[in-house]
């Protein structure tokens, strides 16, 4: 893919914080490639795992003060941002899988936001071993009822057939952004990159095992950021997780919706270096 770059990290101390050149690439998964970026650094890395409604600049706000004292990597789900639409079958979980061995990666903190919420969660319930602590930002996950909307799936799908891009962000805005003040320009700008990802998505990707059931069986440090301005079903859905994992901290932001890395980036970097100071075994 062009305009990529793949530079060695060399690093260096500095006022006791430890730096290392940025590393751009792409990442080979089943059956695709993924782009990633990792900033290199010692101990646990961080892994940013996007929404669906947003690439992986949805992290802008908050990767370069994580970055700061860890080794942050973030990637573009397949079809999101600057990886290539998906044209075979694929499993979110096995392209984290993917994405960790491709940077040597044998444990790590997760942090999801939604869609990648449900991702992080189910490495957890597969590889317990490779996740250090989870942070999930207005998580999604699979197999709790009723957390889509069938009316909502219809109307978005008719906008889109209509080819309505104008109004499949609109409908988005009032959705998943209630939060927003308009223009609201930045969650215009990733919604209006993440939206043609879509129809690729949910025609390639299989379904990861339920995993709402498993929930007790996660024995990690985990803090699960709740939006009060987003939809009613999924408050309704990250109250249920939380009460179900063992020693889960409830975060609840009343001025957030689904995109809490816009609404809330500072409340984000903290509670991920909150749950990274607990961690002392570097890998």
């Amino acid at each position: 893919m062009a305009g990529l770059t793949s530079a060695e990290r060399l690093p260096c101390v500095a006022d006791g914080v430890r730096h290392s050149r940025r590393m751009e690439t792409i990442v080979k998964v089943d059956g695709g490639e993924v782009w990633a970026d990792d900033t290199g650094g010692d101990g646990v890395p961080v892994v940013l795992l996007h929404p669906g409604v947003a690439d992986s600049r949805a992290w802008d706000r908050v990767a370069p003060a994580l970055a700061e004292r860890h080794r942050v990597i973030r990637y573009d789900s397949r079809g999101f941002g600057r990886s290539a639409s998906p044209t075979t079958e694929y499993s979110l979980v096995a392209d984290l899988r993917a994405v960790l061995d491709h940077f040597g990666v044998q444990r790590a903190v997760l942090v999801g936001s939604s869609m990648g919420g449900a991702t992080a969660i189910g490495l957890a319930l597969d590889e317990p071993s490779r996740v250090a602590a989870l942070a999930l930002l207005v998580p999604g996950v699979t197999g709790y009822p009723e957390l889509e909307s069938p009316e909502l799936t219809a109307r978005l799908g008719e906008l889109a057939s209509a080819g309505d891009m104008d109004g499949l962000i609109a409908l988005s805005l009032t959705v998943w952004g209630a939060a927003g003040t308009p223009p609201d320009t930045e969650a215009v700008d990733l919604l209006r990159t993440a939206i043609p990802a879509w129809p690729a998505m949910y025609r390639h990707r299989t379904e990861d095992p339920p995993a709402f059931p498993r929930l007790s069986e996660l024995s990690v440090p985990c803090t699960l950021l709740l939006g009060e301005r987003d939809l009613p079903r999924v408050v309704r859905c990250n109250e249920a997780m939380a009460a179900a994992i063992p020693g889960c901290r409830l975060v609840r932001l009343p001025d957030c919706d689904h995109f809490p890395t816009l609404r809330a980036p500072g409340t984000v970097v903290d509670l991920v270096a909150e749950l990274c100071a607990g961690i002392t075994e570097a890998v």
